[in-house]
């Protein structure tokens, strides 16, 4: 089994259309991004700065905000869902 990845509407022009992918072999969010950096061109540079995530990028596993668990280093499990959601500005 293998950690499933929500990819908003704002990313899918670098996922190639895909709302979700999923990452093998990972045990940390920063392994699960880095999965998905190396399988998507241009992703990193979209949601990340200098090797950590850009502020107005949050990432949730199993619907729990990555912030105020332990980052990107923040533990993930086969079957886990982690979801990437940009903040939008509207009005």
């Amino acid at each position: 089994m293998a950690i499933s990845v929500k990819i908003p509407t704002q990313l899918r022009n670098v996922t190639g259309g895909e709302a979700e992918a999923s990452v093998d072999d990972a045990t940390t969010v920063g392994e699960v991004l880095d999965g998905l950096y190396e399988r998507y061109d241009g992703l990193r540079d979209r949601i990340a700065e200098d090797g950590d995530l850009r502020r107005f990028v949050n990432v949730y596993v199993e619907g729990e905000d990555i912030r105020f668990l332990d980052g990107l280093e923040t533990g993930v499990e086969d079957g886990d869902e982690v979801t990437i959601l940009p903040a939008v500005a509207g009005g």
